[in-house]
């Protein structure tokens, strides 16, 4: 997911495949920043009360901060694969071995605790990382095969078909409501193949991993490559921002008006969701493009957002091992001593620092040196 984009046919003279866009290592270790603050919040929040609930997921219909993170990641996916594209198609076996390799450390952090008691926790076959290897190994071997218009014009088909396969009616008679939890088709199907390995449990649960909506969010990615594309032509960094930021809104503008009737919900990774989302991490792209990349800038190791970013999975990998640190007595202590002052949702924040601290400190050391976990 650090690897940089390449496309296939005739070459622009400033073609960037195969170099790092310092911009995409930003926005990386801003998505790796917030995704460690919305999953320590909400570690938080289960042991000591209430907290902000912009850092919380949407329960279901609805939109947070919180919901923005992991589809920006989708989108890195598919602009990553189009950065580091040589212009050939991939090796199948590389790309499957790869997206084996993340979909197996997914199982192993997803299941972890479980491993370690089974009697507190039950194990879960979806993930974050498992649908991150799904995603990148059908996009990685669709971009070299397919042109821009045509990856263009799979999204929008998949994003378009999603929309009535979630109106289907539920064969186990649960009335058809997308905006109420569970029931549609696509949980109807997380129901019906995962049962007690999908993570929300009860007659009306689901997976927000789930089967169906991985549907669009290869759509995402398949977006994704279309700014990797662009992104390649080496335009000047003023231009291609402002292209990209107008771009950006009229995505923001479409899921926004698609939502009034296709709710975005992040649990059912809605089309409109993914219209939302895409527009909104590409905002912030072309901000950190059209400040970071007009001069190739060279990289600043160590610090907070490149090293997150240029070491995504390590940085993934640590705060998921090192989550069981805030239920400690030594972070739980600021919070008490904050709590009747500020109230929790103030104080919730200070554990949540110090354990983003914690995770950043080894993995800048690592960017320091040079050490990066590529899988």
């Amino acid at each position: 997911m650090s690897d940089a984009p390449t496309a296939t046919g005739p070459r622009h003279p400033h073609d960037r495949a195969g170099r790092r866009l310092i911009s995409l290592d930003l926005l990386r270790g801003l998505t790796v920043l917030g995704m460690i603050i919305v999953n320590s919040t909400a570690g938080v929040q289960k042991r000591d009360g209430p907290v902000f609930p912009l850092l919380l997921h949407a329960d279901w219909a609805g939109f947070t901060i919180a919901d923005s993170i992991f589809p920006a990641f989708i989108l890195m996916v598919g602009v990553s694969v189009a950065i580091s594209s040589r212009g050939t198609a991939p090796e199948t076996k590389r790309v499957l071995l790869r997206a084996g390799r993340l979909i197996l450390l997914g199982l192993f952090l997803s299941n972890m605790f479980w491993l370690y008691t089974s009697a507190k926790y039950h194990p879960r076959l979806p993930g974050v990382l498992q649908r991150i290897g799904i995603v990148y190994a059908v996009t990685a071997l669709l971009y070299p095969i397919t042109t821009p218009r045509m990856r263009a014009w799979i999204a929008g088909v998949l994003l378009l078909l999603y929309w009535p396969l979630c109106l289907i009616p539920s064969p186990d008679g649960l009335p058809t409501d997308i905006w109420v939890q569970g029931h549609n088709f696509a949980s109807w199907a997380d129901r019906a193949a995962l049962g007690t390995l999908r993570f929300v449990k009860g007659p009306d649960g689901y997976d927000p991993e789930g089967l169906l909506s991985t549907i669009p969010t290869i759509a995402e990615a398949l977006i994704g490559t279309l700014v990797g594309d662009y992104l390649r032509r080496a335009l000047p960094t003023g231009e291609a921002s402002k292209r990209m930021a107008l771009a950006a809104l009229a995505m923001i503008a479409g899921g926004l008006v698609w939502g009034l009737v296709f709710p975005i919900a992040k649990n059912l990774w809605t089309s409109s969701f993914v219209l939302l989302t895409s527009g909104i991490a590409l905002l912030l792209l072309a901000g950190l493009h059209r400040f970071r990349d007009r001069r190739d800038a060279p990289e600043i190791r160590g610090g907070l957002l490149g090293s997150f970013g240029r070491n995504a999975i390590a940085a993934y990998a640590l705060h998921e091992v090192a989550s069981i640190i805030l239920l400690s007595d030594a972070l739980q202590w600021p919070f008490r001593q904050l709590a009747p002052v500020t109230g929790t949702q103030i104080a919730a924040l200070a554990p949540v620092l110090i354990f983003t601290a914690l995770v950043w400190w080894p993995i800048a050391a690592m960017d320091r040196r040079g050490w990066y976990l590529k899988i």
